[in-house]
């Protein structure tokens, strides 16, 4: 729902940031252009970063459908009263899913589990890249 009302926000700005583009353009100044330039650019950019963060949302909620279906999903064994992972905790059971990959490197559901590890260790970074990955790997004809 988050994503959907960034969504909303991001196309009025489009809006706005649209007209204002042509108010600058029609001023006729070299500053104008430049600046309504800008303001064309700078929207087509938003619009590619939401986009890949939306095709990226939904990628991870598919494939999180497909492994809980499985039962493929890993048990949190102990969480926060927020619903979080406790991280000391995280930080002992990572070290099973980082060798589930080594052992099985083209496994997108063995990416997968890495992934909600690195993010269950804190490691956004990482989380997302090995999601990525697990994205990657699904996708091939012999997932």
């Amino acid at each position: 729902m988050a994503a959907l009302i960034m969504a909303l926000l991001l196309l009025i700005y489009i809006v706005i940031a649209g007209q204002r583009a042509v108010l600058l353009f029609e001023a006729g100044t070299a500053l104008g252009v430049i600046a309504g330039c800008a303001l064309i650019v700078f929207p087509l950019i938003a619009i590619w970063a939401l986009w890949r963060e939306l095709r990226f949302g939904f990628q991870t909620e598919r494939l999180v459908k497909q492994l809980a279906a499985e039962g493929g999903l890993p048990v949190e064994t102990a969480v926060t009263a927020s619903g979080r992972p406790v991280r000391e905790v995280a930080d002992e059971e990572f070290p099973k899913y980082k060798a589930e990959v080594e052992a099985e490197p083209g496994s997108w559901r063995a990416w997968f589990r890495l992934g909600l590890a690195y993010d269950a260790s804190g490691d956004r970074r990482r989380a997302r890249w090995a999601l990525r990955e697990a994205i990657k790997l699904s996708k091939s004809p012999h997932a």
